[in-house]
């Protein structure tokens, strides 16, 4: 077989720095030779005023096998019967029914299929807008509610919640079991959570907790209670809350509760059942 003797695609690089050297005022064939490149090359370039980024083509066809084909058909069943299922809880099912079949650097392969699949197939996703935060200046804190993973103790439900506390920039993450929203609750919660992380911010941001936040009734302005005041003063933290009905502003922790909860339904999947004998369990 003849070996194959097309040139390899030029960089961005080069062709820029084909362009430098003309503008420069060096001579096409000069300018060619110093970016590496044949004179009918950067006369196409130079022509058609694109870098090769952004002459190529997407492609429509496959460049190499496809290592779920055989279980895709699989795969897609579980997707269409609960569309909450991800791609590592169907990964780690799949390596322990065909041991030795797929290798750890799959998963990427088959969470691009899965995307993919979803973005025809599934349901809309949630828009979320980046924020920028700075290092050491806030923690966000909520209260979020377990009772729809359904989790029973001996057979009878266990109503309860999570106080979630995240830093903003670094996104670690603590939490506290709880059962009320109070303020004895909060303080608690906050405590615990700023001795598991070690530190404490500048700011806490909380949602409009009626145990940190009071409305007054005929302005409809807000202010912090007494007890919430004292609590971060002790802490030597400084009061925020996002503007009512606007939770984006309180976005850190609301995608925590989600990737939390997300996290524990998955293990729940994986266990095959909700209920436990009792809560150490």
């Amino acid at each position: 077989m003849a070996p194959d003797r097309r040139a390899p695609m030029k960089t961005d690089s080069e062709v820029h720095r084909m362009i430098r050297e003309r503008n420069k005022g060096k001579t096409l064939d000069q300018a060619a030779a110093r970016a590496g490149m044949s004179v009918p090359t950067a006369r196409k370039y130079l022509r058609t005023g694109k870098l090769p980024s952004q002459l190529k083509q997407p492609r429509s066809y496959r460049t190499r096998h496809d290592p779920f084909a055989d279980d895709w058909a699989w795969v897609q069943t579980y997707l269409e019967r609960d569309s909450a299922i991800q791609a590592q809880t169907l990964f780690a099912l799949l390596c322990e029914q065909h041991p030795g079949r797929y290798q750890a650097g799959q998963l990427r392969t088959l969470q691009r299929r899965i995307a993919a699949w979803r973005s025809l197939h599934g349901p809309d996703q949630e828009v979320i807008f980046e924020q920028v935060h700075q290092p050491g200046r806030m923690a966000q804190s909520d209260f979020t509610h377990m009772t729809d993973l359904a989790i029973t103790l001996a057979g009878l439900p266990f109503p309860h919640l999570i106080y979630h506390l995240v830093l903003t920039y670094s996104n670690l993450e603590a939490i506290q079991i709880c059962f009320s929203e109070s303020f004895e609750v909060l303080a608690e919660g906050l405590e615990a959570c700023l001795w598991h992380l070690g530190g404490v911010p500048l700011l806490h941001r909380t949602d409009n907790l009626s145990a940190a936040v009071h409305v007054l009734e005929r302005s409809g302005r807000k202010q912090f209670t007494e007890r919430y005041l004292a609590l971060l003063e002790h802490y030597g933290m400084q009061p925020s809350t996002n503007n009512a009905g606007v939770a984006h502003e309180n976005g850190d922790v609301e995608q925590s509760h989600f990737r939390f909860k997300q996290a524990v339904d998955q293990a729940l999947r994986i266990r095959g059942s909700r209920d436990f004998a009792d809560r150490a369990a």
